[in-house]
């Protein structure tokens, strides 16, 4: 990996305040994602890795403040947090050295205000979150939050948002990544409350929610469940115009994202009903494998050189 410091002066952050910022970004990744933060480090060009940080660490510390404790608490806690983005979005400063870096990333990357403001208003839903009756409330839950997510992180690839297509096909990556992490978490939402499949999915399997929460090995459950994996399956192979969309530097990471995510759908089919008792996780060495793949240009050819990784300096 290069010094971090080398990919601040490639993605233009200039001044000790915004520097020490962009570490503590890098840092915060680090700790909260350290497969995702070596993916970015390993997979895409040093003047994008600050930048396309800087996005996640804004949007997962959002969700980690809609995700933990009471929900009064929650609340409490989010509107807080969205009154001090919007003051910031309005007056170009901010307290917080995560939202500091997310709108320096904003402001050099042209990020329209809009893709944040539908983030805020998404992030909502999860507050307390009431579950999907149909296929379209999950449809319009992608639109309200997973999409606008995903254009605060990898859509920075594209300036100032990109084209309608570029952001309609980053709308389908967005999709089958939600229904991914839906089947790969589906385990400890169901121990937490919260059911992110539709009722009329279950339904149409002759599936309840408590057959779900039982752990049932029956086969309606496992057939929900291969369903619902399918699906994204088919939406990853849509998804993977993007690739045609980005300039080639960029490739890399998307092809990593796409192919993780099919790996991740195989490994929950693998486990079936299994999938209602414990959360699928990533094999270590699969994803290295991945890491690996990815690097390699489109169409096969030797992976590139890259120096080992090393620690944020």
């Amino acid at each position: 990996m290069r010094v971090w410091r080398r990919c601040m002066d490639a993605a233009e952050v200039r001044g000790s305040e915004a520097r020490a910022d962009y570490v503590k970004v890098a840092q915060f990744m680090q700790r909260r994602e350290p497969a995702g933060y070596a993916a970015v480090r390993l997979l895409t060009p040093p003047h994008f890795q600050p930048h396309v940080l800087a996005g996640y660490a804004f949007a997962s510390f959002t969700d980690d403040l809609c995700d933990h404790g009471p929900v009064q608490e929650r609340i409490q806690r989010f509107n807080a947090w969205a009154g001090q983005i919007r003051a910031a979005l309005d007056s170009g400063t901010a307290r917080h050295p995560l939202l500091r870096a997310f709108l320096y990333t904003s402001a050099l990357r042209d990020l329209p205000r809009h893709w944040i403001e539908s983030y805020l208003e998404g992030a909502r839903i999860d507050l307390d979150f009431p579950g999907f009756a149909t296929e379209a409330d999950y449809q319009a839950y992608v639109d309200q939050l997973t999409w606008p997510f995903l254009m605060i992180t990898a859509g920075l690839a594209q300036e100032g948002g990109g084209s309608p297509e570029f952001a309609q096909s980053c709308r389908l990556v967005a999709d089958a990544g939600q229904r991914t992490d839906i089947l790969t978490d589906l385990a400890e939402d169901l121990r937490e409350g919260r059911l992110y499949l539709p009722l009329d999915a279950l339904e149409q399997h002759g599936v309840d929610r408590a057959d779900l929460v039982a752990g049932r090995d029956v086969p309606g459950v496992r057939e929900l469940i291969s369903d619902a994996a399918g699906k994204a399956h088919g939406t990853l192979r849509e998804a993977t115009r993007l690739l045609d969309e980005l300039p080639d530097e960029y490739g890399p990471l998307m092809r990593f994202v796409l192919d993780l995510h099919h790996q991740r759908l195989e490994t929950v089919v693998a486990m079936g009903a299994a999938v209602t008792r414990r959360p699928a996780r990533d094999n270590p060495v699969t994803c290295l494998r991945l890491v690996a793949r990815a690097r390699r240009p489109r169409g096969g050819g030797r992976p590139t050189s890259q120096p080992p990784i090393s620690s944020v300096r």
